[in-house]
């Protein structure tokens, strides 16, 4: 069809040869045209259709994905020698002296493309190098894979391997997008990418903007017409696939050492991440002579990039209070260049760390640039040290507000105990107003940041005691908005003990083990009064959580802004429980993770109680359905492994009812 081939050619021009030929506006208007035509006749949709990158049907779960040829891991080498040693290796098997290609280790992750007739059918992740993850409708969204191969007359099969990665500049547009949603930010593209590629939702990959280089072949029918690892990358770049245009032949491994140093010194300047460089013997026949050792392929290698790193003295331990509570030991380093950065402050993780690092102020430390992003203190100089310097240790009491500091057993980090800390109210502000807690509409980050910076709010209490006065002292809100956020205000006051126990943000008691409590122990007061083995008494409350409980209204400034939250007549009460015995979910038992779409996993939980059945936090035998939203992590893995019926937000509605 003209306009499909129109618009898969733009595509192509736009993600591979980076030399776009529409504009934008030209391009949506073709995009919209081939939408109608094919809303219009279903019938014409194929899988090859540029339509199908914005995101399918969301899969319920990844199928097994069989590698035709397995993907090799490869093995390591750190240094130069290192690389002249596989080289001598090379000569010894194979009794030649090859010439070698040189390919940019991207930062990704590796996927494998099963092409039948031209046309993508299937692809899936490395796995275990023989069996990975199908994950098919999500690797149809990324832009620069090709749909159907560019070349006039395709293979009956092909499989192309590659790396999905995530550019340098989309990520920190990601990064930025999260934090305004309030979601925290991924540690590095990687994560970002490869959590991308495992989405349920087709339509959540789409969003990530993810990016794709060809590196292989694993499979082919016509195989035998490419005799070289540079034929292979040609004849990938001719089918339609992106190849890393820095790829370079080299006739020695000491031009391979000169190109792994050049791009050493030159990997700051590419908009996407690498890691090292990965070397190949050229020849296919050769890579066939030597063979593998276990999944390790003797015919290459990945260079790995040396760790940023370098000496400088530690001048001071300053401990920092985070906007969770967090005690966070940060040191204060004369000031060092790595890697082009001046850097002056690094991360001490936590008192663990320090201790069993043996880290003093007045050392020589070793300093890294974790992920080339975030410096990191790894350890001191010990041959350096110079007398009895002091050993570290955490303080007892908040360095803010001065209340008392709680470090589990086992646990790494110490937290202050006070809700009304400085340093935490404004994260404890915006989780007490949040739809799951109090939810007072009209209090979003932006209002809470402004109340918190003029002074009116110092703890949550404070929320109750606004005037119209001081709501117009904030800046944009007019008279109508200060009517409508007191009106809200008020609206919340009788909301019950479960959302302000919520809301109160302590320590492991969410909204279900809130209302587990509100609802067994009926008022605030008997709560405050509750013993360990009340409070034990409850669904879901461990140990862990009745200490935390415990702890937090053993704390004076706690009770008194609880004292202040009742003068101002908010309810601390809560019904009676009621049992629905007779609901649709009676019986059943879900876990709930990742994000969801459209639900805030306190309003699934509350649909899943209302409707009979039980919400727990881990996965076990003894669940029935996990409900899997954006980056669902372990919880996700485990039912799967377990045979769990695992929900999106669309069917998880469809079974509530909703």
């Amino acid at each position: 069809m003209e306009l499909r081939a129109q618009i898969e050619d733009a595509n192509y021009q736009y993600h591979v040869l980076d030399n776009p030929k529409l504009s934008d506006a030209q391009y949506d208007a073709l995009l919209r045209e081939l939408l109608d035509l094919e809303s219009r006749y279903p019938e014409l949709v194929t899988p090859d259709s540029p339509t199908q990158r914005v995101g399918s049907i969301a899969s319920q779960r990844f199928p097994a994905y069989e590698h035709l040829r397995p993907m090799l891991s490869l093995p390591n080498a750190f240094d130069a020698s290192e690389l002249r040693a596989f080289g001598a290796r090379v000569r010894k098997l194979s009794g030649a002296d090859p010439s070698y290609i040189a390919e940019l280790k991207i930062d990704g992750l590796a996927i494998s493309l099963r092409y039948e007739e031209g046309t993508l059918m299937r692809g899936g992740t490395r796995g275990d190098g023989r069996v990975g993850e199908e994950v098919t409708p999500n690797l149809r969204t990324v832009a620069s894979i090709p749909l159907r191969l560019r070349s006039k007359s395709a293979p009956r099969m092909l499989e192309a391997r590659g790396e999905v990665y995530l550019r340098k500049s989309a990520f920190e547009m990601l990064n930025a997008q999260r934090e305004k949603q309030g979601a925290a930010p991924f540690a590095n593209p990687r994560n970002a990418a490869a959590g991308g590629v495992r989405q349920l939702d087709p339509k959540l990959t789409a969003a990530r903007k993810l990016a794709f280089f060809a590196y292989g072949i694993g499979n082919v029918d016509e195989l035998e017409r490419i005799g070289t690892q540079w034929e292979a990358l040609d004849y990938l770049r001719d089918a339609g696939f992106p190849v890393n245009p820095y790829i370079k032949r080299c006739r020695s491994i000491e031009d391979v050492i000169a190109y792994c140093e050049v791009w050493e010194r030159k990997r700051d300047e590419l908009d996407y991440e690498i890691d090292g460089v990965v070397v190949k013997v050229d020849e296919l026949a050769l890579q066939k002579v030597l063979g593998s050792v276990g999944k390790d392929p003797r015919w290459a290698t990945a260079y790995k990039f040396k760790a940023r790193e370098a000496r400088t003295k530690l001048l001071d331990i300053i401990v920092t209070v985070g906007r969770t509570g967090t005690l966070n030991p940060n040191a204060k380093l004369q000031p060092v260049q790595i890697g082009g950065v001046t850097v002056s402050n690094a991360t001490l993780h936590n008192a663990e760390y320090i201790s069993s690092h043996d880290i003093r102020v007045g050392d020589t430390v070793v300093v890294m640039r974790a992920g080339d992003v975030i410096p990191r203190v790894v350890g001191p100089v010990l041959e350096e040290r110079r007398g009895r310097l002091p050993v570290f240790a955490m303080p007892d009491t908040c360095p803010v507000c001065g209340s008392a500091v709680d470090h589990p057993e086992g646990e790494a980090m110490s937290r202050c105990t006070n809700a009304a800390c400085p340093a935490q109210t404004v994260e404890r502000l915006k989780h007490f107003v949040s739809r799951g807690a109090m939810d007072i509409e009209g209090i979003g980050d932006v209002l809470a940041d402004q109340l918190i910076e003029l002074g009116l709010v110092k703890d949550l209490s404070d929320v109750y005691r606004l005037s119209d006065a001081d709501l117009e002292r904030v800046p944009r809100t007019g008279e109508k908005t200060v009517a409508n956020l007191r009106r809200n205000i008020e609206g919340s006051k009788r909301r019950g003990l479960a959302r302000v126990l919520a809301g109160l943000g302590i320590r492991f008691v969410g909204s279900i083990t809130a209302r587990a409590l509100a609802e067994d122990l009926g008022d605030m007061d008997a709560l405050m009064n509750a013993e360990t083995e009340d409070l034990l008494r409850s669904e879901g409350v461990g140990k862990e959580v009745a200490t935390s409980v415990r702890l937090f209204f053993d704390q004076a400034e706690n009770v008194q802004m609880i004292e202040r939250l009742r003068s101002a007549g908010v309810d601390l009460s809560a019904p009676k429980r009621k049992h629905r015995e007779d609901g649709a979910l009676a019986g059943k038992t879900f876990v709930l993770t990742g994000t969801l779409p459209a639900l805030s996993r306190d309003e699934a939980s509350a649909l899943i109680v209302n409707a009979g059945g039980k919400v727990t936090g881990s996965v076990s035998k003894k669940t029935d359905y996990v409900v899997a939203g954006e980056d669902p992590g372990s919880k996700f893995v485990k039912a799967r492994e377990l045979g769990i019926s695992i929900l999106d937000e669309n069917a998880f509605r469809k079974l509530v009812g909703t």
